[in-house]
């Protein structure tokens, strides 16, 4: 069982930056691909990022690509997500989730099936 938490969301001004954390509970937190989720009104839920258990494999969504950054930090069961030059299409509830694999390929996968863990989300809101 692996308990996840986020933190980081709140209201920021277009253009703007925002780091959002994920914190893992327990220590099989490296066993772990990490993803980020985000769920605007009336949207589907996308995977909009993933992190794979040594952090040398990212991916994006094309609409997030090159402005945000996925991180983690072992040592501290953290992912983080770096956000950078939002717009208010960004506005979403922010999930973190997590893919246990007992293999150390170097992948990850941003697909809601493969998830095995959900935070419960933090609210972002891009407004002027």
């Amino acid at each position: 069982q692996l308990q996840l938490v986020e933190s980081g969301g709140g209201l920021v001004q277009p253009g703007g930056s925002l780091r959002l954390s994920c914190a893992a509970s327990g220590r099989a937190f490296y066993y772990n691909n990490m993803g980020w989720f985000r769920q605007a009104p009336g949207k589907e839920r996308e995977g909009i990022s993933c992190i794979s258990r040594s952090g040398s494999i990212t991916n994006y969504a094309d609409s997030v690509k090159g402005r945000f950054t996925i991180s983690r930090d072992n040592a501290k069961n953290t992912v983080y997500l770096q956000m950078n030059s939002l717009k208010p299409e960004d506005t979403a509830v922010y999930y973190c989730a997590a893919e246990t694999t007992y293999y150390n390929g170097g992948y990850c996968r941003r697909g809601a099936e493969h998830m095995n863990y959900w935070g419960k989300g933090t609210l972002v809101t891009v407004s002027s």
